[in-house]
């Protein structure tokens, strides 16, 4: 088919493509919930490596939330980490469950070569849903921001801070007029969940807020003073 872009996104390294499919019928895969993925799990990679039409190679899930860059020199973060074999003509190509769901889209791979070593990586199904759902509807993709510098809650924070649990996100810094500013977030909350999902790392906070849009108010569940709080903050986009 001759296909036309309807959208890209370099950051995460995707793209919405348009075909007419006349007198064709076309079956879609079916979405998972890469949220339910858990490290151990098996899945699949279809794809075309060295113009191998349709192979599919077997692995696991070897880790969640990775970091890795992108053709744009930006982070793809939380991305799928897995040893099914990927090569040259595996990007873009599916990864699925064992129920055929897709769970995620092949992307990259760590190799000090060129060729499979044993770590491939996929963006996962669920920021690929909001991606293509922004491309269809704007062209573009619209992410929201809470505006605040983070770090990770290492083994040593905890013990400058006091704090029994190593989890959640460090508030270093809160931009002026930023959201996390307008909700009254503070440097040095430290924040556990997003809409009720646990964030232990940088990377898993913003990709959590980023699935999200400008004006959207989502929950945010942070500790001040070893008190957990709740509070509703309206995103807005970049700045």
């Amino acid at each position: 088919f001759d296909a036309r872009a309807v959208g890209l996104d370099p950051d995460k390294d995707l793209a919405v493509l348009k075909i007419e499919a006349e007198d064709v019928k076309l079956v879609p895969v079916e979405l998972g919930d890469s949220g339910l993925l858990e490290v151990g799990r098996k899945v699949i990679a279809i794809g075309n490596p060295f113009g191998l039409d349709t192979t599919m190679t077997v692995g696991i899930v070897s880790a969640l939330g990775r970091e890795i860059d992108s053709i744009s020199q930006r982070k793809i973060r939380d991305v799928i980490q897995t040893d099914a074999a990927i090569n040259p003509g595996n990007s873009g190509g599916a990864l699925v469950n064992l129920q055929g769901e897709l769970i995620g889209v092949n992307t990259a791979i760590a190799t000090p070569t060129g060729y499979f070593a044993g770590y491939s990586f996929a963006v996962p199904v669920n920021i690929v849903k909001k991606v293509v759902r922004d491309l269809i509807e704007y062209g573009a993709v619209k992410r929201g921001f809470l505006g605040v510098s983070i770090r990770d809650v290492d083994s040593e924070l905890a013990e400058n801070l006091g704090l029994r649990d190593i989890e959640g996100v460090f508030i270093d810094s809160v931009s002026h007029n930023s959201a996390a500013y307008e909700a009254g977030l503070e440097a040095g909350d430290i924040i556990t969940k997003v809409q009720g999902n646990s964030v232990n790392s940088s990377p898993e906070l913003q990709e959590q807020v980023g699935r999200y849009r400008p004006n959207d108010a989502i929950n945010v569940t942070f500790k001040r003073n070893k008190q957990t709080k709740t509070v509703k903050v309206k995103l807005k986009g970049d700045f």
